[in-house]
């Protein structure tokens, strides 16, 4: 083996180490949440979550453009993935559900468990993806979730309704978008989602207390994304049209 190859392995598992490195700093943002969790500082724990969320949307496109798996065949980005995810869009909102005071501690400890359950059970689950790269089901974005119980400031009962029902619909054969990957209406699905992510930064700059008109926005946003993929699945079934 010359050194030229040599050299150029060395170059390829750095490049590698960097974007998983890039990934693996979602971590850390995380744990910068908890620590504003602890201290009850909930637009500071929902900033940290923020950011964690751009980085799990640039890094996997970051992660194909340049190959890892093959620069680094012995590093799995998609376990690290998975760590980072977990934490941030299911752990920790679930910590924030158990200590918010949305209901009474015993409630809101069982609400956070049934969270953290049916996610994990979620995420061992190999069908999680549809043909046309919807989530099959709930896909788990408590982070999203719970953000909105803090910004509608929803009394115990909707976020005990809210938090079962998706728990089920985690289980359901139900189509839920995926902004960037589902090819039908993207277009229009990345303008909405852009939208969905200003008005949550404005309600963040107003401190989870925002004006009417963001509320209404982010209402909007949000209903078009959890419904345009069942929308979608309904057309097929019964008009024959791909949903892809």
């Amino acid at each position: 083996m010359t050194e030229l190859t040599l050299v150029g392995r060395h170059q390829n598992a750095l490049i590698a180490l960097a974007v998983h490195a890039f990934t693996a700093s979602g971590i850390v943002l995380a744990m910068l949440a908890a620590f504003a969790a602890y201290n009850l500082d909930w637009p500071a724990f929902f900033m940290w979550l923020g950011l964690a969320l751009v980085v799990d949307g640039v890094d996997g496109p970051i992660a194909r453009k340049v190959s890892v798996e093959s620069r680094l065949p012995t590093f799995s980005g998609a376990a690290l993935d998975f760590v980072v995810d977990y934490v941030t869009y299911v752990f920790l909102p679930a910590l924030a559900v158990a200590t918010a005071g949305f209901t009474s501690i015993p409630i809101a400890l069982a609400l956070a468990g049934v969270i953290v359950f049916t996610s994990a059970m979620y995420y061992g689950d190999t069908r999680m993806k549809m043909k046309n790269n919807a989530f099959r089901g709930f896909p788990v974005v408590w982070n999203g979730v719970v953000f909105l119980y803090f910004v509608f400031d929803l009394n115990q009962f909707a976020v005990i309704g809210i938090t079962l029902a998706l728990s089920v619909l985690t289980f359901a054969p139900i189509a839920f978008v995926h902004p960037v990957r589902v090819e039908k209406w993207r277009p229009v699905t990345l303008a909405v989602t852009l939208a969905w992510f200003l008005f949550a930064g404005a309600a963040l700059a107003w401190r989870l207390n925002p004006p009417i008109g963001v509320e209404i926005g982010l209402a909007l946003s949000t209903a078009y994304l959890s419904l345009v993929a069942a929308v979608q699945q309904l057309i097929e079934k019964f008009f024959g049209a791909k949903a892809a």
